[in-house]
């Protein structure tokens, strides 16, 4: 597959990362061509600057890795993260509330990163190792309603990562209108290739260089 690379989220969002780290993973990522660089919020001033006038994106991570954060400090981060140069924002979900099937609660707290992202696209993590199918289907639902751009299957900081099966079904759940992004034990090329087959238009990888290389 040709453009592999546009694939791609170059991450690195370990507690530990240095900002000589998050420097390496720009110049990689611009190198490589990568759609984006994937960080958590500390660092998108950085990567913003770095980046500035290239075809990689800032994309950064909202509510991480729990999603059990107060909604208004959900959208208080994406603000000021949209702010500082974000122009892709991956937000976890409340799994909490999902589990105890208050799908309003869900919905609206989507709803107000969505709303304070702007113009930047809101990636929506399910955590699907936590939840059942028929719970991923109500989240893909949430977040189409919310108005996401994309749906994204994990965190990679739980359980499991992304499953072709998982990604499947989110695609099947929604349609041709929005993204959906594997992430979470992507390695190789050929995890790319099977991942992306099932449906997915973006992979948040650490090692996107082995992928793109292998």
């Amino acid at each position: 597959m040709q453009d592999l690379n546009r694939y791609i989220d170059h991450t690195l969002l370990k507690a530990e990362a240095t900002p000589v780290q998050i420097e390496k993973l720009c110049s990689e990522a611009l190198a490589y061509h990568f759609a984006s660089v994937c960080v958590n919020t500390c660092y998108v001033p950085l990567c913003a600057h770095l980046l500035k006038g290239s075809d990689v994106a800032v994309c950064c991570v909202v509510g991480f890795p729990l999603g059990a954060m107060l909604i208004d400090a959900k959208a208080a981060e994406t603000r000021l993260a949209v702010a500082a140069g974000a122009q892709e924002v991956d937000m976890v979900i409340n799994v909490g509330m999902a589990k105890a099937g208050d799908w309003a609660y869900v919905q609206s707290d989507i709803r107000a990163v969505v709303e304070a992202a702007g113009t930047a696209h809101v990636k929506v993590i399910l955590e699907c190792c936590l939840l059942t199918d028929a719970e991923k289907e109500r989240a893909c639902a949430c977040a189409m309603a919310a108005g996401a751009a994309f749906v994204k299957t994990s965190t990679g900081f739980s359980t499991g990562g992304a499953t072709i099966e998982d990604v499947a079904l989110m695609r099947r759940c929604v349609g041709p209108e929005m993204g959906v992004k594997a992430a979470g034990g992507v390695r190789t090329k050929e995890d790319a290739l099977a991942i992306i087959q099932a449906g997915a238009t973006r992979l948040g990888a650490s090692a996107g260089i082995a992928i793109v290389t292998g």
